[in-house]
């Protein structure tokens, strides 16, 4: 593996209040091997997530990074918010993952391992062999490896755990993409993303990890997403066939 000091790296977290969890999740990202730096992508938390991270800010500038939108303007767009600033400030690897400690800090580094040596884009995944949850009620854990095997069923595409928020991706995958062209914004911007990478023929690796239901806090997840996730995998399907991913633009 190079030296993590020689290759940069940047974990986007987007977050609505978040702050029983902010600062916990910033220190542990941080003190991690690879050593990435950190970017919130707060949208206008009334708890006042937002200000807690400009206090970390202050003891840790070059690390420690914050957008800050007028409110709740979705997933997909905090997530492309965020790749947008990564590649714009010339971060060689972005990762996206969850405020809320369901992703384990611990496992960025097995995410940028399989990257390293030779995936463009690695997801932590439930679903592939040596994967798991813990702490879901079983109606919550039927319904999303339900919908993980429906949306291989209909997109042919191979990943056991397309609906998973817990990415290492390499820049050149990102500056491929074309973001005006995501039309999902919830739970299905997960699905759409990686279906996309899939179309342009990017190496994928899934990384098996635990993943833990929230400890503190309110769940973002409801059926409503979910919903908005299986009716859009047709339509993703048929904008591949048409070759909607595959061109440079619109």
């Amino acid at each position: 593996m190079p030296n993590p000091q020689q290759v940069s790296k940047l974990v986007v977290i987007p977050t609505y209040n978040e702050i029983e969890n902010i600062i916990a999740i910033i220190e542990a990202i941080l003190s991690q091997e690879i050593e990435p730096h950190v970017l919130v992508v707060d949208d206008n938390s009334p708890d006042g997530t937002a200000e807690i991270v400009r206090e970390l800010q202050k003891s840790n500038p070059d690390k420690i990074h914050l957008l800050k939108r007028e409110g709740k303007l979705g997933l997909g767009t905090a997530y492309i918010a965020g790749f947008k600033y990564g590649l714009a400030n010339n971060y060689d690897y972005i990762f996206e993952m969850d405020a809320d400690f369901s992703h384990k800090p611990k496992d960025l580094n097995r995410l940028y391992k399989a990257c390293v040596e030779g995936a463009d884009m690695s997801i932590g995944s439930r679903y592939t062999k040596g994967g798991g949850v813990k702490n879901w009620p079983m109606d919550r854990l039927l319904l999303s490896y339900g919908a993980s095997v429906y949306v291989r069923m209909i997109t042919w595409m191979w990943v056991k755990d397309p609906t998973a928020g817990f990415i290492c991706y390499s820049r050149r995958v990102l500056e491929a993409m074309d973001f005006s062209k995501i039309r999902f914004s919830g739970y299905a911007f997960q699905i759409e993303m990686k279906y996309y990478a899939y179309t342009l023929g990017f190496k994928i690796k899934e990384v098996p990890i635990t993943f833990s239901d929230r400890e503190k806090g309110e769940s973002k997840m409801n059926t409503n997403i979910v919903q908005e996730a299986i009716k859009g995998v047709i339509g993703l399907r048929l904008r591949a066939i048409k070759g909607y991913y595959s061109k440079q633009s619109s």
